[in-house]
């Protein structure tokens, strides 16, 4: 019957106490609890002695082994740790390198084994500004920025002691040795880049050679100018030397402005002088082939030929003269016919009143002297004329 069915005068506590309605004895309990514990594990040993009183001193070792459980169950849920995606953690053994792990739940032996994470995945960055002297002994201020990750946590923790300032010193000097090995204008204008890359060159070999688990992303020359004390000065310098350059480019431009041009004047001229060479050529072959023509017909109708060459010469030479003096047969006097004033009365700007007297003879001796002129360079160039014919 349970301890606790009604019908009993005298309630009965599982624990073993007496017939107090009060709570527990915590003591007592804990006490009953452990003289359980020593009957189950000590029961063999019990049957061993003869049948010895079992509620005698219980063995240790139930106590042993379930501190032992507690501890091991403890030291177990110690060892296991975190490591995000962007680290790496290195394990020591009994401070010696063991092994990497990867992100995620890992475990390692508490006490035996020591764990240091690194993040990987951080891109890390540092700026340098230093004032250092070029190959032509000038002061330049230059601005560096690097920027870099951790490539391998071992070396990076293990390896080297401080290698993130062990890369602050191999920037330096790099720096100082490029820029010392170049000119101011290449290290403000000229070469930058150049110089950039020769600065990332180095530094990657420093980094290789001293084995610092860090690898370089980016280097980046940020700025180059001159330092405080003489950039006024150093203004002055530029400036000269941008218009130096204006100077050569305008020069250089009005030379390829004018050479060619000169070029292409001669070469116009050349073809000018080609053209009129042709041109000679041509006018002296038509005369000849005209002249054995006009032989020809010469000698065909001589009279008909002579008449006709004497007309053309006429009409040549008065139609470079305004005025014309015509000899009347078997008279002494000369007839004057002023030509311009005649084809000026023909366009209607002046009119004469008397058409008739615009053929008024005269003595004058200037109408004399230019129709004896004309008469007598139309019959002179008629007589040259006639003479090549025969």
């Amino acid at each position: 019957m349970a301890w606790n069915e009604p019908g009993g005068n005298k309630p009965k506590d599982p624990w073993g106490g007496g017939g107090d309605q009060g709570p527990p004895d915590l003591d007592e309990a804990l006490k009953n609890l452990k003289d359980k514990i020593n009957n189950v594990f000590g029961k063999k040993g019990n049957k061993a002695g003869g049948g010895g009183s079992r509620s005698g001193g219980g063995s240790p070792w139930p106590m042993l082994v379930i501190a032992l459980v507690i501890v091991a169950i403890g030291y177990g849920l110690m060892g296991f740790f975190q490591v995000d995606q962007r680290e790496r953690a290195v394990v020591l053994q009994f401070g010696k390198f063991d092994r990497i792990v990867e992100p995620g739940l890992n475990w390692r032996a508490p006490i035996f084994e020591q764990f240091e994470k690194v993040d990987v995945g951080q891109n890390r960055r540092y700026e340098i500004t230093e004032e250092m002297l070029t190959k032509d002994t000038n002061i330049v201020s230059v601005t560096l920025q690097v920027q870099y990750q951790v490539l391998d946590p071992r070396p990076f923790l293990l390896k080297v002691a401080q290698p993130e300032e062990i890369l602050q010193h191999a920037t330096s000097s790099a720096l100082r040795h490029v820029v010392g090995s170049s000119s101011m204008d290449d290290v403000l204008k000229d070469n930058r880049e150049a110089i950039r890359v020769q600065v990332r060159e180095r530094l990657d070999d420093y980094l290789n050679r001293y084995d610092t688990g860090l690898v370089l992303r980016q280097v980046v020359l940020d700025k180059t100018e001159a330092p405080d004390a003489v950039r006024d000065a150093f203004d002055d310098v530029s400036k000269a030397k941008e218009d130096e350059d204006r100077f050569k480019k305008e020069a250089e431009a009005y030379s390829n402005a004018v050479i060619p041009q000169a070029r292409g004047e001669a070469q116009r001229i050349e073809e000018e002088a080609l053209a009129y060479k042709q041109q000679v050529i041509d006018e002296a072959k038509g005369d000849a082939s005209r002249f054995t023509d006009l032989l020809t017909e010469y000698r065909k109708a001589p009279e008909v030929t002579r008449e006709r060459l004497y007309l053309e010469t006429m009409t040549q030479v008065f139609s470079n003269t305004s005025k014309v003096m015509v000899d009347v047969n078997k008279g002494d006097s000369l007839i004057y016919l002023p030509l311009d004033k005649l084809m000026k009365n023909s366009d209607g700007k002046t009119k004469a009143q008397n058409p008739g007297a615009s053929a008024s003879s005269t003595t004058s001796s200037a109408g004399a002297d230019d129709g004896g002129s004309g008469r007598s360079s139309g019959r002179s160039l008629y007589n040259n004329r006639n003479q090549e014919l025969r």
